[in-house]
């Protein structure tokens, strides 16, 4: 499928399932000015349906709640809601669920959730990687409605400092420690006496999805279906008193014999459809390499280019693999909530999208 070129007459109506949660709230922040969506609904809990929105959510954004989005009335998370596309920040227990039901009601889904992830008829998808994947929506089995999933917030930027590599050299195994930001445990989250002073080395689940989700963003989409890469993955992942922001220690062995200066310009030069399409959500560059040898940190970098850029530092010679480096990406930005926006721009790019 072409890209189409258009104009905007109206926005395009979106709603946002698990509006009230961390991650739900991200949405609503980011969605609250976009040139190209407009929240028409905001749905969550039996518990938060009736409400106004201020009265529901317990607001965590450091901006202040608009008066317009703080008055619109919560809905619970049945499909009849006012829009095409539902952007999801349920939780797991309960999005496998919904999410089918508003996919078989012709709903275009677009999930920061894990329920699908895995399904072999759903795309995984980073916009800069693996667009291509986008065609598995025509042979969903959801009738009219689709789903599409965004990846772990740690494999976001992991996966996007590997791809230019992986193009370039091709790459054969990866070793990744990460320490990752308490917004990714959501709200509550880790107990302040679990967190403060310490470090908590298991994050459940997160290994796994570390080490196999990357094979099927890299993977080709053969007969209907995607091939997954081979590349062995080894994950460490730790959680870390820092508010936000993932960082990870990534070692690379590659097929070919780069140079150290030859995979910072791979870095810097990367670019992407996104990028030459100037999707709102979309990074000038995806990648920044910074040759100060204490960057990145979560505190300076977080933010970098509106929180969807990924900032990388101190690639070195690896005595057991080829080089190592370190990335900082944001997690609620990048990791979740931006990255699926980007999603949703790519789709109606690439003509998926139809209001």
């Amino acid at each position: 499928m072409m890209p189409v070129d258009f104009h905007f007459r109206e926005k395009i109506p979106v709603g946002i399932l698990g509006a009230t949660g961390a991650v739900g709230q991200k949405f609503v922040q980011l969605l609250s000015s976009h040139p190209w969506f407009c929240v028409k609904a905001l749905a969550a809990s039996e518990r938060s349906a009736g409400k106004s929105y201020r009265e529901a959510v317990n607001w965590l954004m450091p901006a202040p709640l608009s008066i317009e989005m703080g008055n619109m009335p919560v809905l619970p998370c049945v499909p009849n809601l006012p829009c095409s596309i539902v952007f999801s920040a349920l939780d797991a227990s309960v999005a496998g669920e919904i999410e089918k039901s508003f996919a078989e009601a012709g709903y275009i889904v677009i999930s920061n959730s894990r329920n699908f992830r895995t399904d072999p008829a759903v795309p995984l998808l980073i916009p800069e990687i693996n667009i291509a994947h986008l065609d598995l929506l025509h042979y969903q089995p959801f009738g009219k409605g689709k789903i599409v999933t965004n990846p772990n917030c740690s494999v976001c930027g992991l996966a996007l400092s590997l791809k230019p590599l992986d193009d370039q050299f091709g790459v054969e195994e990866v070793h990744v420690v990460t320490m990752q930001a308490i917004s990714g445990a959501g709200y509550p989250g880790v107990a302040s006496l679990d967190i403060l002073d310490n470090v908590i080395p298991f994050i459940s689940g997160e290994e796994e999805k570390v080490e196999n989700e990357p094979l099927k963003i890299f993977g080709v989409l053969k007969d209907k279906a995607i091939e997954n890469r081979t590349i062995k993955i080894s994950a460490h992942c730790n959680r870390v008193p820092v508010s936000d922001g993932h960082l990870e220690c990534v070692s690379v062995k590659l097929k070919g014999n780069p140079s150290r200066e030859e995979i910072i310009e791979c870095w810097n030069q990367f670019s992407a459809l996104p990028q030459a399409w100037r999707l709102p959500m979309a990074p000038v560059r995806p990648l920044h390499y910074f040759h100060d040898e204490a960057y990145p940190q979560a505190k300076r970098h977080r933010e970098l280019d509106k929180g969807m850029g990924v900032a990388i530092g101190r690639l070195r010679k690896c005595p057991l693999m080829d080089f190592k480096y370190v990335i900082l990406s944001h997690n609620t930005i990048r990791g979740a909530a931006g990255g699926t926006i980007l999603i949703a721009e790519t789709m109606v790019k690439k003509g998926f999208v139809y209001w």
